[in-house]
């Protein structure tokens, strides 16, 4: 059982990463900061239950995504507000070390890869139904392994993988299309 007293000083070194995940999940900073807010309230009061020496991190992140899943589902009879104009903190780093790689020669690939925008990946992972967005970004955004993103997301680790295959096949097709679209790949590739 973990002691309440400490749960700031425990908890304090998740909270970039749980509103990065947030914003990723909520496409909206003043929501993310109110997702996260209800997710620190709800860990606190249940930090009694949190058995010390398990995985603090995955903890965390089952909240934040039940916490997000409940109230998904309440928003679902509402209209979505959606805002675009944020920039990933992973895409924005992605395309400064694309400005030196260019200067050190970089692969066919990665070449392809730089002339999408962060829009058109955003609006990719963002078209994923919520299932496979939410497996998929908390594996490749967040780093979580296939037991982990189980846990957080309540669900079998068979399950984890199918999503995670579908989720990152959609997100190709997703990618292809915009390439063959935008002329950066040819339509036999792929």
């Amino acid at each position: 059982m973990a002691d309440q007293a400490h749960f700031a000083e425990d908890t304090e070194e998740y909270m970039g990463s749980l509103y990065s995940a947030a914003l990723r999940m909520t496409r909206n900073p003043s929501d993310a900061e109110d997702l996260v807010q209800e997710t620190y309230l709800k860990a606190y009061r249940g930090y009694g239950s949190f058995q010390a020496g398990t995985n603090l991190k995955a903890w965390l992140y089952r909240i934040l995504t039940n916490t997000f899943i409940n109230s998904y589902r309440a928003r679902r009879r509402h209209p979505e507000e959606t805002e675009l104009e944020d920039v990933e903190d992973f895409y924005l780093f992605q395309r400064l070390g694309g400005l030196e790689a260019a200067a050190a020669g970089q692969s066919a690939e990665d070449e392809v890869l730089a002339r999408f925008t962060d829009e058109a990946v955003k609006e990719a992972i963002e078209s994923l139904p919520e299932t496979f967005r939410m497996a998929v970004l908390l594996a490749d955004v967040e780093g979580f392994s296939y037991k982990e993103i189980a846990q957080i997301m309540d669900v079998p680790v068979g399950t984890v993988m199918s999503r995670l295959h579908r989720g990152r096949r959609a997100l190709q097709k997703a990618l292809h299309e915009y390439g063959i679209a935008h002329g950066l790949v040819g339509a036999q590739a792929g």
